[in-house]
């Protein structure tokens, strides 16, 4: 009799033991994940004066496959290899003002994974949000400024339907 105790006292620690373990755990995954913030680079946009030459130079001496906004790259996600991802290439007319208020010739497109998640703990942080976010087929987009005045898009991509506009467009990409 004694040993059938002792046998069910080991198994009902044993159950207990790993339902405590099972229980830290899972606190664990069901704890609120950090907040992903830059992911990648979306774009690259600069003033010029002629976007139309330049463009063309950089396809005939670089090899880039321009079209008329300029040149996507296509590469593979580094968190999930099996997913494609872009970066846009865009120069731009020296008289543009999509770079206001910032003065300078440049523009930088970061990629996040939770564009509105984000721009919510910006607005905490106290970082300029030039706009309200725009909401595409291929993505949701917002523009912020650095420290420095200057303006940077933020872009939640929608990688599939970013590939199907280019093949719409008849436009291939850079690899």
């Amino acid at each position: 009799m004694k040993n059938k105790t002792t046998l069910l006292l080991v198994i009902t620690a044993s159950f207990l033991s790993g339902f405590a373990f099972k229980s830290v755990i899972g606190k664990k995954e069901n704890a609120e994940t950090p907040l992903k913030r830059v992911t990648g680079i979306g774009g690259i946009f600069f003033k010029c004066k002629d976007p139309k030459k330049v463009r063309e130079w950089y396809q005939t001496h670089l090899g880039l496959n321009t079209n008329s906004y300029g040149s996507v790259f296509e590469w593979y996600q580094g968190a999930d290899s099996t997913k494609k991802g872009f970066t846009q290439w865009s120069p731009f007319k020296e008289t543009t003002k999509y770079f206001e208020p910032s003065t300078k010739d440049f523009m930088i497109n970061y990629r996040v994974s939770d564009l509105v998640a984000l721009v919510d703990q910006l607005k905490k942080e106290g970082v300029t949000i030039q706009d309200t976010i725009e909401t595409y087929d291929y993505g949701k987009f917002v523009h912020i400024l650095d420290v420095e005045g200057n303006k940077i898009e933020l872009w939640e991509p929608n990688d599939i339907e970013y590939e199907k506009m280019g093949k719409q467009m008849n436009s291939p990409t850079t690899k």
